[in-house]
């Protein structure tokens, strides 16, 4: 020991660690669909009948007669369909990982002392 006492200095090292860890995950589905559908059905019947008969018969004992007869008969039907259809699909997958370590070191100096008292 000294007249003036005794000193001690150093060195003093801390640690610090710390971990962080992230595990995401992202899943995405989409789906888009139309359908388009028509049906169209038409009919029609036309029917048209017409007559026409004359008898003629003369003073002397002649006869005339005429007859005519005009028939006229139509029928159609007629079907259509239409079917149409269009779509779209889609999926994403993403997934994500961290890992972040953190180490940090401290030093501090130190200075310790003990004084003699004269």
């Amino acid at each position: 020991m000294s007249e003036y006492g005794e000193f001690e200095t150093g060195d003093q090292h801390e640690s610090l660690d710390q971990m962080h860890e992230v595990d995401a995950s992202e899943n995405n589905y989409d789906s888009q669909f139309g359908v388009y559908e028509q049906d169209h059905a038409s009919a029609e019947n036309t029917s048209f009948d017409q007559g026409h008969h004359m008898s003629y018969t003369t003073p002397a004992g002649a006869q005339y007669e005429e007859s005519d007869y005009t028939s006229y008969d139509h029928s159609a039907a007629e079907t259509d369909h239409t079917f149409a259809a269009e779509g779209s699909e889609s999926a994403s997958s993403s997934e994500f990982h961290e890992l972040e370590a953190l180490q940090a070191r401290l030093d501090a100096t130190f200075a310790e002392g003990t004084f003699a008292s004269n």
